[in-house]
């Protein structure tokens, strides 16, 4: 795609600027093989490229060859998405967070994910247990990476509090959390009540920072139906300023009681 690109005499620029919906670090990743691309991507770049049809089948194909490459992209039950939530994560580097409702996916128990698809009320139980057993795959594969992934998390007092699965299974869940800071897997830290109104109170968020420097570094925010991906400097400074702000008042996992 990039010679295409570069072909066509267009800069990365002039794509964003074309209006596909494709940003400059999106276009990047794509060009690098960093995220998947869908047919749909490949066919509306070859179209702004001038790429004849036999080219422009030819990649199309290529790229729902590619999607095979990553246990996530060959799974039916991850929604698309959320597919290149699980690339970025795969390859980032660092990643912080806040969440103030819930533990976030890479940090849950068996137990504790199982009550939180089911307070979803799923109508496919089977389902549900398939998303539970790839929750814990890309647990797996997160924490089994070489070198390790550097994961700070910040959970509002909420978080540990509300008995989601009931009291052994929360009782379990904070165990889980205060061992993965133990070994140093993650740094697990909680925001008390008693801190009053703090600066993340708009929502949970997640920062993934890469080492490449051509890699710029990505915010990420999740719905019910979907996710938005902010990737502009100015954006991502701000939520790290929101991020340092509420570690400050934060306490280790190990000290929260």
């Amino acid at each position: 795609m990039t010679r295409l690109r570069t072909a066509s005499g267009m800069s990365r620029r002039d794509v964003v600027q074309s209006r596909l919906g494709i940003s400059e670090p999106t276009l990047h990743r794509i060009e690098t093989g960093k995220v998947p691309v869908t047919g749909a991507n490949v066919r509306a770049l070859c179209w702004l490229y001038g790429a004849d049809q036999s080219v422009t089948d030819a990649l199309a194909d290529l790229a729902l060859g590619t999607s095979q490459q990553e246990w996530w992209d060959a799974s039916p039950v991850i929604p698309e998405w959320f597919k290149l939530y699980v690339g970025l994560e795969a390859s980032a580097s660092r990643m912080f967070g806040y969440d103030g409702e819930v533990v976030p996916g890479e940090l849950q128990t068996p137990e504790y994910a199982r009550a939180v698809f089911g307070a979803e009320q799923p109508a496919d139980e089977e389902v549900a247990e398939r998303h539970i057993n790839l929750r814990m795959q890309r647990q797996k594969t997160l924490f089994a990476r070489n070198p390790p992934i550097r994961l700070v998390t910040v959970l509002g007092e909420g978080t540990l509090t509300r008995p989601v699965g009931g009291e052994q299974v929360m009782k379990g869940q904070i165990e889980h959390l205060r061992r993965l800071s133990r070994e140093g897997t993650a740094d697990v830290r909680v925001l008390p009540f008693s801190v009053g109104a703090h600066a993340a109170m708009a929502g949970a968020f997640r920062i993934l920072e890469f080492d490449d420097p051509d890699d710029p570094d990505v915010v990420y925010l999740e719905s019910h139906v979907g996710a938005l991906y902010l990737e502009e400097q100015v954006e991502v400074d701000e939520y790290r300023r929101v991020f340092d702000l509420i570690s400050r008042d934060s306490v280790p996992v190990a000290e929260f009681r």
